[in-house]
């Protein structure tokens, strides 16, 4: 006769992990829960896949998003640095059209 497969709930399955994180009598810990340590260690491993998957997806996200910011800051550094030196030589052409290095005045509006 063959083995009857069970299927428990994962809620039952992380119970038994948690329990086992706490425990130091695994034995005891399977024949209460009914099931073999076999099936326990099973548990753990596909658990402690899960989690270093999901850390691994996590890092690789946070990557992508860490070049892509890199990449938004290189842009707006070579807009400021464009900006800034267009300001710089629309000053020095304005105190070149005066002469004498002064900036031009003109008759302000509104007095």
């Amino acid at each position: 006769m063959g083995q009857k497969y069970v299927k428990y709930s994962k809620e039952f399955r992380e119970t038994a992990l948690r329990r086992l994180s706490v425990t130091s009598n695994v034995a005891q810990l399977c024949r209460e829960l009914g099931i073999s340590r076999q099936l326990l260690y099973s548990w753990r491993d596909v658990q402690q896949r899960d989690r270093e998957k999901q850390r691994q997806g996590t890092e690789q996200r946070l990557r992508q998003e860490n070049l892509q910011l890199k990449k938004a800051l290189a842009k707006k550094t070579l807009e400021v640095d464009f900006l800034k030196a267009a300001c710089e030589k629309v000053a020095a052409l304005s105190q070149a059209s005066t002469g004498s290095g002064a900036m031009a005045s003109g008759k302000q509006s509104g007095k």
